[in-house]
């Protein structure tokens, strides 16, 4: 059975993201909430507001138990962005994107 948890439009970019994505994406989820709570930067606090979500999902919805789960993927897409101009020279404009993320957890139950 898999459980998933989503964050949309997320105000960081996927880029940032998905770098502390990468580096918790093959851990259990002690090691995974362990790595994410001393990681310093923005995209982890996301991650494990997520992954906490989904393991609430889980044991609240589903009755499974937290330790027969683990994380099967991971993924962050592109959300929609804001439009934004800077204030250029001569009367021009630049423009520029501030972009956001939708953050998806899955998790499975894996027989021990």
């Amino acid at each position: 059975m898999k459980i998933t948890a989503t964050s949309n439009q997320v105000r960081i970019s996927p880029r940032k993201v998905r770098l502390v994505a990468d580096s918790v994406r093959n851990l259990s989820l002690d090691d995974a909430f362990a790595s994410l709570s001393v990681t310093r930067k923005r995209g982890a606090r996301i991650l494990e507001k997520t992954l906490a979500s989904a393991v609430a999902n889980a044991v609240n919805n589903a009755k499974l138990q937290k330790e027969k789960l683990s994380i099967a993927e991971i993924v962050v897409n592109e959300g929609p962005s804001l439009k934004r101009y800077h204030a250029s020279t001569r009367g021009r404009i630049h423009p520029y994107k501030k972009r956001s993320s939708n953050v998806s957890v899955i998790l499975q139950e894996v027989e021990k």
